[in-house]
């Protein structure tokens, strides 16, 4: 069955086949593939004079046009989104990063006393490899901010396949 022109379909490979596109975003110029241009037009970018561009699907997620339940209108060719998002303590709930310590004697765990050390017992400190020294203080790292307002993955599972649109095939009618 042939395709429609303009018609996109996923690949397993990482290549496109004879007649097809990767949807990259590159630019096609019009005099070659008039009738797809005829379909896309410059929704995709593109000059309109003498370029136009396929959709670009590296590192995006396809969704459909129209008004979701509180979602702002979406038209054929936008872009939305991000991979990558920074958060900032606005955007955090509250939470706290307490320390729960315990004394480890005879194999019991029992709840320390008020201004017991984390590590005082000579148990812990053979267990942990080294001489511990009872008050210390924790290194400043240990219950600090985090983050550093970077940015963090912020893309859904995926799968790698590959978007291409076809060049040639049937026109699809308006009626």
């Amino acid at each position: 069955m042939d395709p429609y022109f303009g018609e996109i379909r996923l690949f397993g490979f990482d290549y496109p086949t004879n007649g097809w596109a990767l949807c990259n975003g590159q630019l096609l110029p019009i005099r070659q593939y008039s009738a797809l241009y005829a379909l896309l037009g410059v929704q995709f970018g593109g000059d309109g004079v003498n370029t136009f561009a396929l959709p670009n699907y590296n590192g995006r997620a396809p969704m459909g046009q129209g008004t979701g339940s509180g979602l702002p209108p979406t038209v054929t060719g936008d872009t939305n989104g991000s991979e990558t998002v920074a958060l900032n303590t606005v955007q955090m709930p509250y939470h706290d990063h307490t320390v729960s310590a315990y004394l480890q004697a005879d194999n019991r765990l029992t709840a320390p006393t008020t201004g017991a050390s984390l590590a005082s017992s000579m148990r812990a400190s053979s267990f942990l490899g080294g001489s511990i020294t009872p008050n210390t203080t924790f290194h400043p790292m240990t219950l600090s901010v985090a983050g550093n307002s970077l940015p963090h993955e912020n893309r859904q599972p995926y799968l790698v396949l590959n978007y291409c649109i076809a060049l040639e095939g049937v026109f699809p009618s308006f009626s």
